[in-house]
Parts: C-alpha cells; structure tokens; sequence
C-alpha cells in the first residue's frame, strides 16, 4: 500500500508541474527565511557572549560612580571615589580571588618619528594580565618595582605597534611620546582581537603609578578588574566586595554606594537574554511567510480535490476505504512541505554564509534549527493538508460520479 500511495502521489504532483512547482516555491521561501533568521540571531547571540568573555574570566568589575538602574542614579558617588588602597584591600582580604588590577584609561594622542594615532592609555599593574586574559608576544610587562618608582615604560598591543611602526616590526625598545614625554617600550602583547574602544589590541599599557604622577594627575583609579578563582564563587565574592568597601568608604546604607558592581555571568546572562528575544522575533518575522506558503498548499489540495472529484467517487465505487482517500490526499501536501523544507533549509544555509562573508556579521546554522525547520514544513503539511484530504475522503459516491 505505502509503495503505491507514493507512486500516486508522485502520479499526481507531477501531472501539474507548475502548480506543484509554485506551491513548493512558498515553502521554500518560508523555510530559508526562518533558518536565515535564526541562523543570524543565534550569531549575533555567540559573537555578543565571545566579546564579553574575552575582556576576562570570572570577572567582576567595579566602577567609581553610583549604581545606575533604568538611568537613574541610585547613592550619592562620584565619578572619583576609588583608589589603589581599595583594590589592595580586595586583594588582601578576600580568598577566593586570583587577581585584583585597577586601571586608569583615557585616550591621548601618541606620536613617533613620523606617525601617530589615538588609543587608549591604560595605567595599570601586572595582575591585570590573569584578569583579562592577555599575553605577550614578546618583551615583558613592567615589574613591580618599575610601577613603585613610575617608571616611564610602557607595553604596547599589536594595532597600535601597526599604526605606529608597521606591521610585523618589533617595537620592543623604541619610544613613543604621550604628552610631551617619552616612554620606552619594553613588550608587546598577543593578537586577541576586539572592536571599537574595548579593542585591547589597540592599546597602550603603562604602569599605573606612572599614569597617577603624569597623566590623571590624582590617586583615583577608573576600574577595578577582579578575577574570581572559579565561577561558583562569583555571588559570594561580589557581595564580600562590597561589604568591604562599604566599610573602607565608611557607607552604612548600601543605597548610598559610590561604587558600583558588574558581574560578568551577569552580563552574559542579559546579553543572552536579548539575543534570544531578538531571534525569536526574527524567526516569527520569517515565520510569516511559511504560513503564507501554508495557505498555497490548503489552496492547491482544495483545487486538486475539486479537480479530481469524479476520480475520488470512482475510487469510492470500487470500494477504495475512505482512509486510503484520505492518506492519499494528505501525503501529496506531506510531500510538498517536506521537499519544500529540504530545499529551504539548503538554500537558508547558503544565505547564511552569504550573510557572513558580504555583510560581515556573524552567523551559525545548528541542528536545533535545521531540525525545528524540518518539524514545522512536516507540520505544515499535515495541518494544511488535513482539512483537503477529509472534504475528499467525505464525499459520497454517487454524488461525485454526478460531478461535471
């Protein structure tokens, strides 16, 4: 029976190409669209959790300034109310934490013997290296003891070794000047790419003694980076934070902080959680026009069913069972939404890497979707072709055989 179902159903679709063919062409279009969209979504969701996980690991970061909430100020901080003696405090106190490294960052003009370029300055110390994740390429990062007397060094990141020396030049010795000073460049760090102003490729790194005394000119720091030893200790370590300078900064109500704390699984998780709405929105979006390619397949089976009335009462006359009418019916719209989707889905897959390459976003095809796409055209199939298939496999007989 299933070999002779298929033979008919093939008989049938194939005895009107062109119908078929456009009725196809709906599902086809529907399915790309979704993949395409899910594809991009679920990208822009990986390509946002893979740059907030390059700024570090088990990341907490702390921040001079009130906490903000829906861009109200809660507390009563500044911009200026976090110093070294803090971060050291962090570092001293609290067990579960592998690195502590305040930071001041500002972007300064910086200027060699016949070019120059915009970056940013970030005065810091050598845990900054385990708390961000960075490496060096070569030379090394500046010693304790160069941060204690601020020594004029300075470490440099690959694009700015680029713009100011060219490419694959080994800027280990050279000088550079920021604010009518000379630093001597003692490293340079690994490629680890980024964009726009978190690019830590495209940065200068000072000790952040010599960024106090030349630069800022203060002894407060804009950041604090803290690395947790293991994500489970990332709640417990954030609320010890700040429980520690509450007390340093003499603040007995915690609403009244001038700092203000930003877990990175935090982040993440947010980040996350856009991400997914966004591509759920997409998918719905693109979903739109599956449903459209639905009603072509209803539309074409209520045809076929009108067109073949006289051949559905003769089948009925020769004691064809009504289920058999009905299986033959629904599997031509089964046929279609599968060979629909089988064609969607390739043709979504290369509109993704086509999406990738020319507009440089980007994107990740899976299976989750891939197999969503093929359980939705199968749905389709049955619940557009369901309705089609019983007005077929109801009608009586004679009245059928009467049809003209």
């Amino acid at each position: 029976m299933f070999l002779d179902l298929l033979r008919e159903t093939i008989w049938s679709l194939m005895g009107n190409k062109v119908r078929s063919g456009l009725t196809i062409l709906g599902i086809v279009i529907g399915i790309a669209s979704v993949i395409t969209m899910v594809s991009i979504g679920q990208g822009a969701q990986k390509s946002i959790s893979d740059n907030i996980e390059s700024i570090g690991s088990n990341l907490i970061i702390v921040r001079p300034g009130a906490q903000r909430s829906g861009g109200i100020s809660s507390g009563s901080g500044s911009g200026e109310s976090l110093t070294l003696e803090d971060a050291n405090i962090i570092k001293g106190q609290l067990q579960e934490v592998k690195a502590v490294a305040p930071e001041i960052s500002k972007r300064y003009q910086i200027t060699t013997k016949g070019n120059n370029t915009n970056t940013q300055v970030i005065g810091t110390v050598e845990d900054y290296l385990t708390a961000r994740n960075i490496k060096m390429e070569s030379g090394s990062f500046f010693s304790d003891q160069q941060i204690k007397s601020s020594a004029k060094v300075a470490v440099i990141g690959p694009t700015t070794r680029d713009d100011l020396f060219g490419i694959d030049v080994d800027p280990t010795g050279q000088f550079i000047r920021l604010k009518n000073m000379e630093f001597q460049i003692i490293g340079m760090t690994q490629t680890k790419g980024g964009s726009g102003f978190s690019n830590p490729d495209d940065a200068v790194y000072i000790p952040i003694t010599s960024a106090q005394h030349y630069l800022s000119g203060d002894d407060f720091v804009s950041m604090i980076s803290v690395a947790v030893t293991e994500p489970s200790y990332m709640t417990s370590v954030q609320e010890e934070i700040n429980t520690l300078l509450l007390r340093q900064h003499n603040i007995s109500d915690s609403t009244q902080a001038d700092f203000s704390l930003m877990n990175q699984n935090d982040i993440i998780s947010t980040a996350t959680s856009i991400t997914t709405t966004l591509t759920m929105l997409l998918a719905s979006i693109a979903g739109i026009s599956l449903l459209v390619g639905g009603i072509g397949i209803m539309n074409m089976m209520l045809t076929t069913v009108t067109e073949r009335t006289r051949e559905i009462g003769l089948r009925k006359a020769v004691g064809v069972r009504k289920i058999y009418i009905n299986l033959q019916f629904l599997a031509e719209a089964v046929v279609l939404t599968f060979f629909g989707g089988a064609v969607g889905i390739f043709l979504g897959w290369l509109a993704s890497l086509a999406v990738a390459k020319f507009a440089n976003m980007t994107t990740e095809v899976s299976l989750s979707s891939i197999f969503l796409a093929f359980g939705v055209s199968a749905g389709v199939g049955i619940i557009f072709g369901f309705y089609p298939a019983r007005k077929a496999a109801a009608m009586s007989p004679i009245d059928a055989l009467r049809y003209e």
